[in-house]
């Protein structure tokens, strides 16, 4: 068995030997989202490659790094980068680092994707608020011994994406002017996009767009009992009757035209967290 604990232990040890910062908010940024950094006054920058026990990102646009810093007049730590299924991590690794934020101190997570849009009322460049989620990915973080320190065997899921953090993002965009729908995400493993079959399942069982992360570290910081805020963009829409080829560069150019939206948001929510 993987002792986790000691090794965010570890991991934890390491990054107090480049910063004293105790972050209560922590940031995962997706695909083409990781612009929110420069947003942020920041205090030290730490490549995953460093760090005891880290996965290292594989994916183009997922830079690797560890922020630490000053966003929204409080103190975060951001993930510019994150890990899947599909890049051949487990789901523990996949999540490892939200276990080393729960040491650091971060009691709010704010989770961050692009994804395809199967609700025929979104269009690309959308954002979405994550009101819940379905697992597809066929595998959890949490299958394994429990470590009652870090959480109970049987966490409750009722609330996955905290309601409160959910009416202060949807009252921060209105006040912004930042169309933002709410809707169910679901995570896949990938990393091929869906077929017009598949498409059709998804919206048929209640999803409202469909991506490949996310979900395993919702599931973690549940666990931990953190609170969970989840923030999507559309970047391709996902129609069976009217499917389209759908290429990375067009996914990330979708995602740059809609980060500003994104990272506004983002920063105008924390700079309302009491």
């Amino acid at each position: 068995m993987t002792d986790t604990w000691n090794l965010s232990l570890e991991a934890l040890a390491f990054l107090r030997t480049q910063t004293s910062a105790t972050p209560t908010i922590g940031i995962i940024l997706g695909t083409g989202l990781g612009g929110l950094v420069d947003h942020c006054d920041i205090e030290c920058s730490i490549d995953y490659a460093t760090i005891p026990h880290f996965p290292v990102s594989t994916v183009e646009s997922h830079h690797g790094r560890l922020i630490f810093g000053t966003l929204g007049g409080k103190s975060v730590v951001i993930m510019q980068g994150r890990f899947h299924v599909y890049e051949g991590y487990t789901a523990q690794q996949i999540t490892f680092p939200v276990r080393v934020m729960q040491h650091l101190g971060v009691r709010t997570l704010v989770v961050s994707n692009a994804c395809g849009g199967m609700n025929p009322l979104y269009r690309r460049g959308d954002l979405m608020l994550i009101d819940d989620h379905i697992n597809l990915l066929g595998v959890n973080p949490l299958i394994g011994a429990n470590d009652e320190r870090f959480g109970p065997r049987f966490p409750d899921m009722s609330e996955p994406y905290s309601i409160a953090l959910q009416t202060l993002a949807r009252e921060r965009a209105l006040a912004l002017r930042i169309n933002l729908h709410r809707g169910v995400y679901v995570a896949v493993a990938g990393p091929n996009l869906e077929t017009r079959a598949e498409y059709r399942f998804l919206r048929a069982i209640g999803a409202d767009v469909v991506g490949m992360s996310t979900v395993p570290e919702a599931i973690v910081a549940r666990h931990m009992n953190m609170s969970v805020l989840g923030l999507s963009i559309i970047t391709d829409e996902c129609f069976p009757d009217h499917l389209e080829p759908v290429r990375l560069e067009d996914v990330l150019a979708a995602a740059a035209k809609a980060e500003p939206h994104l990272t506004a948001l983002v920063a105008d929510v924390i700079a309302h967290l009491p």
